[in-house]
C-alpha cells in the first residue's frame, strides 16, 4: 500500500525468512561462522537456538546459500513428522526418490545415498529447523543417523536449530548421548539499540529505498524498548508505522507513529499472543503498550 509512496521497489518489512533481507549483527555472523566452520571442518553434530523472532530460519537459508558445491544438503522445515516421513523428507531434498518400505528399509537407502556421495567427494547436511518440537522417538533417529560414518569422516552432518527448549531438551537424560555428540553449539541474541537502528536502515535499503524515509531518533528508541530487538517484532511494529506516516502524508517516521501502530496491532492481539516475553511485553495487562495509549 504505502511501497510506492515512499519510492520502495517492495515491501521492507515482510515476516517470510527473505535470506537477501538477511542483517549480520554481531551474534547472527557468529551463528553463521560457527555453522559454516563446523560444515567445512566435518564437525558432525550441530547446534542454534535462540528464543522466537531472532531470524534463526534465514540464518539457516543464509547458510546454504554459503556452502560451495561440494555439500549437498536437506532443510527439514516440519519437525512434526513421523520417522518414515522424515527420512523420506531428506531422501527427496537429496534427489532420492521417495522409497516405500518400513523404516529400516528407508533407512538403508539413505545409507547408501551417503556412501555414493562419499566416494564422489560430496558432503552432505541435514538442517533441522524448530527441532525443539521433534519427538523423542525421532531426535533417537536422529541419533542413528549420525552413526553412519566411514573410517575416517562423518557420512552425514547435521545441523539442529531450534528455539530456547532445545538446549534444555537436549541437556535431559534421556538424550545425553546425543548431547554428547554436538561439538558447535552458539545462542543467537536479540538486537542491541545500534543495530535495530541499522537492521531497519538495511532492510530499507534492500527494498529500494534512497533515504526517502527517516526514523527520528526517539522512534528507533521506543520500537528497541517494545520489542527488546527481536527482528520478527521489529518488522511487524515498523511496518504499521511505516502505515501511520502514509496515512497522514509524511515521510519521516517518529513517535506518533510508533504509538499509531502498536495501537493499529491490537486488533491482532491473537497473533502477538502466539510468542513469548516481548508480546506479552506490548500486550500484557501490565504491558508497555498500555503506558503510550
Amino acid at each position: 500500500m504505502y511501497e510506492d509512496y515512499f519510492n520502495l521497489s517492495e515491501k521492507p518489512f515482510n515476516l517470510t525468512p527473505d535470506p537477501s533481507f538477511l542483517y549480520l549483527s554481531k551474534s547472527h555472523k557468529e551463528a553463521l561462522d560457527h555453522l559454516h566452520y563446523g560444515l567445512m571442518r566435518g564437525e558432525g553434530f550441530m547446534c542454534i537456538y535462540g528464543d522466537v523472532g531472532l531470524g534463526k530460519t534465514t540464518v539457516c537459508r543464509e547458510l546454504i546459500k554459503k556452502l560451495d558445491g561440494d555439500f549437498v544438503t536437506s532443510l527439514v522445515l516440519n519437525p512434526f513428522l513421523s520417522e518414515k516421513d522424515f527420512f523420506r523428507s531428506v531422501l527427496k531434498d537429496f534427489g532420492v526418490r521417495a522409497a516405500t518400505g518400513t523404516k529400516k528399509d528407508l533407512l538403508d537407502r539413505l545409507n547408501r545415498f551417503l556412501l555414493r556421495k562419499a566416494s564422489s567427494g560430496k558432503k552432505p547436511v541435514i538442517i533441522i529447523d524448530e527441532a525443539q518440537n521433534l519427538s523423542p522417538m525421532l531426535l533417537e533417529q536422529i541419533r542413528i543417523i549420525s552413526n553412519l560414518e566411514a573410517d575416517k569422516f562423518k557420512l552425514v552432518q547435521i545441523v539442529l536449530v531450534g528455539q530456547i527448549e532445545l538446549k534444555e531438551i537436549l541437556s535431559s537424560r534421556g538424550l545425553r548421548q546425543l548431547n554428547q555428540r554436538i561439538t558447535v553449539r552458539y545462542e543467537i541474541k536479540p538486537l542491541g539499540l545500534e543495530d535495530t537502528r541499522n537492521y531497519i536502515y538495511h532492510r530499507l535499503a534492500k527494498a529500494g529505498s534512497r533515504g526517502d524515509v527517516s526514523f527520528s531518533a526517539g522512534a528507533f528508541r521506543q520500537i528497541y524498548r517494545l520489542t527488546g530487538g527481536v527482528p520478527r517484532l521489529i518488522n511487524v511494529i515498523s511496518d504499521r508505522a511505516l502505515l501511520s506516516a502514509y496515512v497522514r502524508n509524511s515521510k519521516s517516521i517518529d513517535r506518533m507513529d510508533i504509538q499509531e501502530g502498536v495501537r493499529s496491532l491490537g486488533e491482532s492481539e491473537g497473533l502477538m499472543r502466539k510468542t513469548r516475553a516481548p508480546f506479552d511485553l506490548l500486550f500484557g495487562n501490565q504491558g508497555i503498550l498500555r503506558s503510550f495509549l
